[in-house]
């Protein structure tokens, strides 16, 4: 049984997806396996089968989505810890080791991440403070944004059975939606050194595809009042209704500029029925695609 199950998913990405296998193949910790899940590719990416055989599992699925290929890598995974890699990004050569030593020195923390290195457009920058990586109890801070990287993450494969894997209904912010089921109960660890290479800017990239990306955070933030209020402290409970309410008003005044005007309507009536703590009655299907 390797140590670490890596799991890169990709959609017609062929040569960024042999930048990120490589990556991974030069680690200096040989105790892995790598689960590259091709999520229906069109392009050149079923050749990495013949490319990669007896280095990787490569598994091709019907295109369904991000979710659905991070969920079939978890699925089919013998270790006891899982590491994500985008098709995009890049691994520094020392990644899994810090990650093994980390463990060793700290059994009892079961998800942590690695500062990062961001490149945008061939550059590279700086996070705003707003999205430094925090180590602890992180729950309050991750509502507004997502604050765990899919590309620097370990996780002890045993949160997946106890809070789920990735909401294959989101198309984009699965990860937020993920990171929040499970800061509200986990202690979020931290290694101070950037070991991965976190990409953005290409016109492929998820956020790029869809208008008003915080509809998809309104519909996590609705899932956690909706199904784990019970779970929260009074001071949880408010924070992610006034978090939820504050993106609703925003996305509401962006529909309208939009002429989204059913759409907004609909918004109009969930902000009401939250604000009224009628949780029942909120339908948060028309925040996803149609």
């Amino acid at each position: 049984m390797p140590f670490f199950s890596v799991i890169i998913p990709t959609y017609n990405r062929y040569e960024q997806t042999i930048q990120a296998v490589e990556s991974v193949l030069y680690q200096n910790f040989k105790d892995y396996e790598i689960i590259l899940i091709d999520d229906g590719s069109t392009d050149r990416t079923p050749e990495l089968e013949s490319r990669y055989r007896g280095r990787i599992r490569y598994v091709r699925q019907n295109n369904r989505g991000v979710s659905a290929a991070r969920n079939h890598g978890i699925e089919i995974s013998r270790s006891p810890f899982c590491a994500f890699i985008d098709s995009d990004d890049r691994w520094r050569q020392e990644k899994l080791k810090e990650h093994y030593h980390y463990i060793q020195a700290h059994p009892e923390v079961t998800i942590h991440q690695s500062e990062e290195t961001w490149i945008r457009r061939g550059r590279r920058v700086n996070p705003a403070l707003k999205h430094l990586k925090q180590e602890g109890h992180i729950y309050l801070q991750s509502l507004k944004l997502c604050l765990i990287s899919p590309s620097s993450v370990v996780i002890n494969c045993e949160l997946f059975d106890r809070y789920g894997c990735f909401d294959e209904m989101l198309p984009a912010c699965e990860d937020y939606d993920l990171w929040l089921r499970i800061t509200l109960n986990e202690w979020i660890g931290l290694i101070r050194q950037e070991l991965n290479m976190r990409y953005g800017g290409h016109a492929d990239q998820l956020s790029a595809r869809y208008w008003g990306m915080d509809r998809f955070r309104i519909y996590s933030l609705i899932k956690m009042i909706t199904r784990f209020r019970d779970d929260m402290t009074g001071e949880y409970l408010r924070a992610t209704r006034e978090t939820a309410l504050q993106k609703m008003n925003i996305l509401y005044q962006g529909s309208l500029k939009r002429g989204k005007d059913v759409f907004a309507e609909k918004l109009s009536g969930m902000i009401t029925a939250l604000r009224n703590e009628c949780y029942s009655s909120i339908d948060s299907s028309i925040l996803l695609p149609q």
